[in-house]
């Protein structure tokens, strides 16, 4: 899998979609959550003989909600257990911005 296939992978659940980050501006607001960032945190390709063989991508799929949100966690684990994409799970809440983040890692390989 690609990162643009998961891209449209994740849009299929329904929440707004940004590698990385939204850009905030005035003609194009941040979206209201529940919404979805990802991003290659870090690589961990296979190497064999002095050479990267096989490219591993460590993707952070961050679900950002206004609250704890059992249904919009569900829909993300329901999406990366279709794709058949094993994931690890953490959860913080961040003050400043008063929102809950779970963040899902998981590998792409070869992609």
């Amino acid at each position: 899998m690609t990162l643009a296939e998961l891209n449209q992978a994740l849009k299929a659940i329904g929440y707004p979609v940004a590698y990385s980050h939204f850009v905030d501006t005035q003609q194009s607001p941040a979206p209201a959550p529940p919404f979805i960032t990802y991003r290659e945190a870090y690589s961990s390709d296979v190497m064999a003989d002095n050479l990267n063989y096989v490219g591993v991508s460590n993707i952070q799929i961050e679900l950002y909600t206004d609250r704890k949100d059992p249904a919009a966690e569900a829909a993300v684990q329901n999406k990366l257990k279709e794709l058949g994409l094993p994931y690890s799970k953490t959860e913080t809440y961040i003050e400043d911005e008063k929102l809950f983040q779970t963040i899902y890692e998981i590998q792409l390989i070869g992609g």
